[in-house]
């Protein structure tokens, strides 16, 4: 692993959705971060003008710093975030995609977790241990909107994110997949605050997460896929069918995912080949020395009957997928199970790390470079 290159000082940052659980989450993670520093935090009009320690109702295991308590919530509207070097976005799509655009189009570089723009012609989607070659059409993104350092980026859904990791790294190994079916067991952090009612999760499996199945199915293909020639775009998939079925289950945090994977090159991989490649993948966060990159991409676990979410969802500070069970598929190749981070690898972790790459590449730039 490379070195990573400290910039003079410390990046300031912004959070836009400061007071709900992605925002939270930003904060926890760059709570030690040795690159980042939180600036500046923005949220709903009705927060705005309190000190964060007042206006938040706190839900995270690990507390908040005196520091960020004391700063004042301002509303998200760029001219309050000028000083700011980058800014992550954990604002609900109801909002999401006005604000964005306007702290964008202010030049600002923004990190979003939200779904509004993901699809962008030249957007990039970027699960950071995935597809982090795609940060490249930033350069194009800024001249099409006639920026100097500000662009946007998104990551992808939660459940979205630990999938491709896993088929980016049978992809690479194997060649196209031309048929993936996922079914999820989704954690309830993943419905935000107040979230999903007791009466409606306890007790229960929801069969229906709305509108989650069509994003992963869309999101993968774009994720998956290639550039266009100068990095001026995005080729998605077109030989890969992918089937997702969505579930809620009452689990606090972790997503946990089966797949069974079709490969286009036959014969297929065995399982035990299968399990090499995805326990030997790495990626350009690793190999940039980026902070918050794990050791290991993916974890394969060797006991039957892992991943758990209470047990493997913290691994490598959740910034890894894990990944058990690879065996034969009787209807398609193989299948495995996998478990995700889904408020970390899976949102403003991906944010982070996306940040972090973004950075060592030279593509977000500081206000006094």
């Amino acid at each position: 692993m490379a070195t990573p290159h400290l910039p003079a000082r410390k990046l300031r940052v912004g959070i836009l959705g400061a007071t709900g659980t992605v925002g939270q989450r930003f904060i926890v993670l760059l709570e030690t971060h040795p690159v980042f520093t939180v600036h500046a935090l923005g949220a709903s009009p009705r927060s705005a003008g309190k000190l964060y320690q007042e206006a938040v109702r706190w839900k995270m295991a690990q507390p908040f710093s005196p520091v960020v308590g004391s700063l004042v919530v301002n509303e998200c509207r760029p001219e309050l975030f000028h000083d700011c070097d980058v800014v992550f976005s954990g604002l609900d799509s109801s909002v999401a995609r006005e604000v964005e655009t306007a702290f964008v189009r202010a030049d600002l570089p923004v990190f979003s977790n939200a779904r509004n723009h993901r699809m962008g012609e030249y957007v990039p989607l970027v699960v950071p241990t995935a597809n982090p070659e795609h940060l490249d059409v930033i350069q194009h993104q800024r001249k099409q909107l006639q920026l100097r350092r500000g662009f946007l980026v998104t990551n992808a859904n939660c459940s979205t994110t630990g999938l491709v990791v896993a088929l980016r790294a049978l992809q690479d190994a194997f060649g196209p997949l031309s048929q993936v079916m996922v079914q999820t067991m989704q954690a309830i952090s993943g419905a935000g605050y107040p979230g999903v009612s007791s009466l409606d999760i306890i007790d229960n499996v929801m069969p229906l997460i709305s509108g989650e199945e069509e994003k992963m199915e869309t999101e993968a293909l774009k994720i998956l896929g290639g550039l266009q020639p100068g990095a001026t775009g995005f080729r998605p998939l077109t030989e890969t069918q992918v089937s997702a079925m969505c579930n809620r289950v009452a689990v606090v945090d972790g997503h946990m995912e089966c797949v069974a994977v079709k490969f286009s090159q036959q014969p297929a991989p065995s399982p035990e080949q299968v399990q090499q490649v995805l326990a030997d993948y790495t990626t350009d966060a690793q190999t940039l020395g980026c902070y918050s990159a794990a050791k290991e991409t993916i974890v394969v676990a060797t006991e039957p009957d892992r991943p758990q979410p209470r047990l493997d969802r913290e691994n490598h500070n959740g910034y890894a997928v894990t990944v058990g069970r690879v065996r034969r598929c009787p209807a398609l190749d193989v299948k495995f199970t996998l478990l995700v981070h889904n408020t970390i690898l899976g949102a403003a972790g991906s944010g982070i790390l996306n940040a972090e790459i973004a950075l060592a590449k030279g593509l977000l730039v500081p206000l006094d470079s």
